[in-house]
């Protein structure tokens, strides 16, 4: 289960890609052994060459520690830390590997905004990578990060569904659980109005946006790859 640190930073690191021009995509597991990427970018430069970049997110100094392999096999990697962990860990961590520090807004900054942030928080180079070869065959990479990016959007379509994705015998089973729950008198207080009401106004038109966005994404990095081919 993902702190809430971590997914905040996971939301910030994912808009930060995107703002730089690069392709993004969470949890992607490599090859020969490589273990997992936290988050993978695939960028097109203007000379027409693939940049990898990799990108490990690390919470608290046990995290840091976790005998979890590291997969720097992008030809950038970084580091994604809260600066009080980089303070703690500074020391430790290798030559050529990049950092980026994660500080989330304030509140009293978001209290006067015109306009709702896109991430809760925004980062920071603190260290820059150094180049490397990939260390892993391009073509593996390119493969592993369409399926992640298809996962993603696979998941999306589902939640947009709201209750459609479950079968009747499961959600009678679930209500026959919480039946105890149930208040008649009280409906408005009821939580089963207001998953139902939840679901079905909220889920399609909050998510379809983001289903949207990663279709588009996917789409266009199938083709860039086809005019490379």
């Amino acid at each position: 289960m993902k702190t809430k640190l971590t997914l905040a930073m996971e939301q910030t690191l994912y808009y930060y890609c995107r703002e730089a021009g690069a392709f993004a995509v969470e949890e992607v597991t490599m090859p020969d052994d490589q273990g997992i990427v936290d988050t993978l970018s695939y960028q097109e430069l203007p000379s027409g060459e693939i940049e990898w970049r990799c990108y490990e997110l690390k919470v608290t100094k046990s995290d840091f520690h976790s005998k979890a392999k590291l997969s720097f096999v992008g030809h950038y990697n970084y580091f994604v830390l809260p600066l009080d962990l980089y303070q703690e860990v500074a020391d430790e961590i290798p030559a050529g590997i990049g950092v980026l520090i994660y500080r989330p807004f304030a509140q009293e900054l978001l209290a006067t905004a015109t306009e709702t942030p896109v991430a809760p928080g925004y980062l920071t180079v603190t260290r820059p990578p150094r180049r490397q070869d990939l260390q892993v065959p391009a073509s593996q990479l390119t493969t592993r990060f369409i399926a992640s990016q298809a996962r993603e959007v696979g998941k999306a379509k589902q939640m947009a569904t709201g209750l459609k994705q479950y079968s009747t015998d499961r959600l009678y089973q679930e209500l026959k659980k919480r039946h105890q729950h149930y208040d008649i008198h009280d409906p408005e207080a009821n939580f089963y109005e207001q998953f139902i009401e939840d679901t079905q106004s909220t889920a399609v038109t909050a998510l379809q946006t983001e289903v949207d966005a990663l279709n588009l994404e996917l789409h266009t990095l199938q083709d860039q790859l086809k005019e490379r081919s």
